[in-house]
């Protein structure tokens, strides 16, 4: 395929299986998210540069599409506008934007597309769908719960079956550093290590620390307590600080709020570590079976809004990685589409285009034959080719008779029935 023809690098074409695939996903988890009382959100693909401007951090405003000035300023080369990056960006702005106007406290959903200058690779790609859930303007425990509840909820109705919420605080991440005496500027490196501890043996970790300059009585203990069976070593360390035991009591206030829940769904995992710039309280990771990576995450971020350029509010949300999901599903479920009734057209246009309407009026999809041939065969092809459930033959001899053969494409079988009463006969 000649270059031209391709989409540019980063992007993708979706055919009708995976367009009605994904909009399916989206309606799904759209529906879930108004039961719990989400509003929808739509912004802008562009925002004004100065929006992301210095607050994504160097790493990530290397990766915004900026667009260049236009008309008289074209030839400066400079940019004034940048594709939308995130969907958290853009939420500060319109709490900031519409202030007062919003409901206190503001629940917002979004899925929608995002766009990233990074470097394309197999699963990684320049443009995709993201999806949010956030609460901003409670501090309550429940909001943080309820944000779980809506994910756990979501991903059930997306099929997804065998999965857990791993839970820690960033209170207590950083009361471990300190019950272990780990100074504050080497915490970020040290916590980066123990988040590697679901991919590398404790062993590779122990040395990492050790490399990093951790005593290796310390490393081994520290790793020790983080990867216990139970919680019970962990909990002792954390209960030696302040900040621990306020870690402690924001994953047990969760652990208490989601145990209506499965058993096991929710679970302490003191490795897990996220969002070291900006999480501020309890953060989520969710695994589940067939599916590499994490497939959702998020937590509370107080003060990221107003770091955001929006008002000095308390936050939390989540993310559901829709593109990660869709990807694992089965290639069996990727064929969605197809015509509930195809009709041949073999004379009699006139009749043919009136019972297509009626079908349609009853919410069958409904597809006649726009081709040229007049031969039978052909046309079955055609409706085959559409993965039609059912084929409406309405030839000379049905034309004279007031009848149409109806033929299942599943099973072969053929049944006359009176050209009135097709609609009726056909379930929706």
């Amino acid at each position: 395929m000649a270059k031209a023809a391709e989409p540019p690098s980063g992007t993708r074409d979706f055919l009708a299986d995976d367009v009605r695939r994904r909009k399916a996903a989206f309606d799904t988890v759209s529906a879930v998210f108004e039961r719990y009382g989400f509003d929808p959100l739509e912004t802008p693909a562009f925002e004004r540069l100065e929006v992301f401007a210095g607050k994504l951090g160097d790493d990530a405003s290397a990766l915004i599409f900026k667009i260049l000035k236009r008309g008289v300023h074209e030839a400066s080369g400079e940019a004034d506008l940048a594709l939308r990056y995130d969907h958290t960006v853009p939420l500060a702005r319109v709490i900031g934007t519409y202030g007062s106007k919003l409901p206190a406290p503001y629940k917002r959903y979004v899925i929608g597309p995002v766009w990233r200058a990074d470097r394309p690779a197999q699963g990684r790609f320049r443009e995709f769908v993201q999806c949010d859930l956030d609460t901003v303007g409670s501090s309550s425990p429940l909001a943080d719960a309820e944000t779980l509840w809506a994910i756990n909820d979501a991903l059930i109705a997306l099929g997804v079956e065998d999965f857990r919420f791993l839970v820690n605080s960033r209170q207590a991440l950083h009361g471990l550093l300190e019950a272990y005496g780990i100074p504050e500027e080497a915490g970020a490196k040290v916590l980066g290590s123990l988040d590697k501890l679901d991919k590398a043996t404790p062993d590779a970790v122990i040395a990492e620390l050790a490399d990093r300059g951790l005593a290796t009585g310390t490393a081994e203990s520290l790793v020790g307590d983080v990867v216990a069976a139970d919680t019970d070593r962990i909990r002792k360390q954390l209960d030696t600080t302040e900040r621990g035991r306020a870690g402690l009591a924001e994953v047990d206030k969760l652990l208490e709020l989601t145990a209506g829940l499965p058993s096991g769904r929710v679970v302490f995992t003191p490795r897990m570590v996220r969002g070291l710039d900006y999480y501020t309280g309890p953060i989520f990771e969710v695994s589940a079976a067939g599916y590499p990576g994490s497939i959702s995450s998020g937590g509370r971020y107080d003060g990221l809004v107003a770091k955001l350029g929006g008002p000095d509010m308390p936050a939390c949300g989540g993310s559901i990685g829709l593109e990660r999901i869709l990807a694992g599903q089965a290639a069996a479920d990727a064929e969605t589409g197809g015509l509930d009734v195809a009709l041949t057209v073999l004379g009699a246009e006139d009749e043919v285009l009136r019972l297509a309407n009626r079908l349609r009026a009853r919410g069958l999809r409904t597809g006649v034959y726009l081709g040229t041939s007049g031969k039978l065969a052909r046309q079955l092809k055609w409706a085959n080719d559409q993965r039609a459930r059912t084929v409406l033959i309405y030839g000379p001899a049905e034309q004279e008779a007031g009848e149409v053969t109806v033929r299942d494409m599943a099973s072969g079988d053929q049944t006359r029935v009176a050209l009135d009463d097709v609609p009726a006969h056909l379930r929706p």
